[in-house]
């Protein structure tokens, strides 16, 4: 039976023990709507308020500056179209590289009369702070910047990104879903007026997470009801979600440091075996500025998915790309904005490791990949290898 090895955690995590054992009274005995004025409902507001307090410290921010969503894609919604309806009318700067989440919403901000700036990248997928700086207008209204890409996990300059708002007034989003609980995020120390967070990709459940709003912000709630979430977000929480997101950020600000220097040897040990083992191979992404655990790397002229499937025949998981995008025949959206031919495009294999990966599991990986890379290149036609 092959070994299993699961490289995919930028995709999703599996729940820590901790979290699960934390949420389980609240599918049971602790069942109240928190919005209610009785002891069950006062046992249910107690937990949602013990999760807030637990993420704002993990943000260094204020507590009543959280608000639970129900995931990463209702977060990037709620702040780039809470500020830009909050406003009426303006200017958006982004990115080429944004998730969809952010993209697509921006896009539909164009149609509803909004104009947007879809700032490039250069080869690591790095933006130019000087580049947002030239894209300001008098009707710029926000920027919306992630905190780090899915795909090759580069890391951008938010830190200077976030003086240059700053510097001009402008409310600045960040989509953090691929970093909170991974690398140090300080919304006051990087000037960000929005950040977007979620519960599974850092071992809490799926279907909760949350966006931090700076106090004194202005926004417009995009989702209407009662009076949850102080009226910025209606609908009745998501009790045992929140308090697992909760736990999630208790265990990652313990854990965070130490795991980022163990992922980060086990994530250059992946590409330094691929390299050496295999050829017409690239790392697509910054060499340094990079998420701990992220390694995209390209495989000259072969079909990703063709890799990803032999690699899960031999047990191991990794993905063609972000899981929102897996299955596309198109080359990943990223891997153009930055400038990747086309023969290395269509071959970019995302390895995303976490709390579980082994040395061992690495060395599994990279002797398993070389005879698959090796027999997918001798059934190409004469010439194209």
């Amino acid at each position: 039976m092959n070994r299993r090895v699961y490289l995919d955690h930028n995709a999703s995590t599996p729940v820590h023990p901790e979290v699960v054992a934390e949420m389980v009274p609240y599918f049971g005995e602790v069942f109240g709507n928190p919005s209610s004025v009785h002891g069950f409902g006062r046992a249910a507001r107690e937990a949602v308020d013990v999760a807030r307090d637990r993420v704002a410290a993990f943000l260094r921010a204020r507590p009543d500056e959280i608000v639970f969503t129900s995931g990463g894609t209702e977060s990037d919604n709620f702040g780039v179209k809470g500020l830009a309806w909050a406003r009426g009318r303006g200017h958006l700067i982004t990115s080429k590289v944004e998730h969809h989440a952010v993209l697509r919403t921006c896009q539909a901000l164009e149609a509803q009369g909004f104009s947007v700036s879809y700032l490039p990248v250069d080869e690591t997928g790095m933006i130019d702070p000087d580049d947002v700086r030239r894209a300001l207008r008098p009707d710029t209204i926000a920027i919306s910047i992630m905190h780090a890409n899915s795909e090759v996990g580069t890391i951008q300059p938010v830190r200077a990104i976030g003086a240059i708002a700053r510097e001009r007034g402008i409310p600045f989003h960040v989509d953090a879903v691929q970093t909170f609980g991974k690398v140090e995020i300080d919304v006051d120390a990087f000037h960000i007026d929005l950040l977007s967070f979620s519960g599974h990709k850092i071992y809490g459940p799926k279907g909760v997470a949350g966006l931090y709003i700076r106090k004194g912000t202005k926004m417009v709630s995009v989702q209407h009801g009662g009076e949850h979430e102080r009226r910025r977000r209606a609908g009745t929480e998501n009790v045992p979600g929140i308090v697992g997101l909760g736990k999630a950020a208790e265990v990652r600000g313990r854990e965070m440091k130490d795991e980022a220097v163990r992922l980060t040897a086990l994530r250059d040990r992946l590409w330094e075996g691929v390299r050496v083992r295999v050829p017409d191979v690239r790392l697509n992404g910054h060499p340094t500025e990079r998420v701990p655990g992220t390694a995209n790397i390209s495989y000259k002229n072969v079909e990703s998915e063709s890799i990803v499937l032999g690699l899960d025949l031999k047990g191991i998981a990794v993905s063609a790309g972000s899981a929102c995008t897996s299955g596309s025949v198109e080359p990943s959206y990223v891997l153009v904005a930055m400038g990747v031919p086309l023969e290395w495009a269509m071959g970019a294999v995302r390895s995303s490791l976490g709390r579980s990966t082994t040395a061992e599991d690495i060395d599994y990986v990279v002797e398993s990949i070389e005879p698959i890379v090796r027999k997918l290149r001798a059934a190409l036609p004469v010439g194209v290898a």
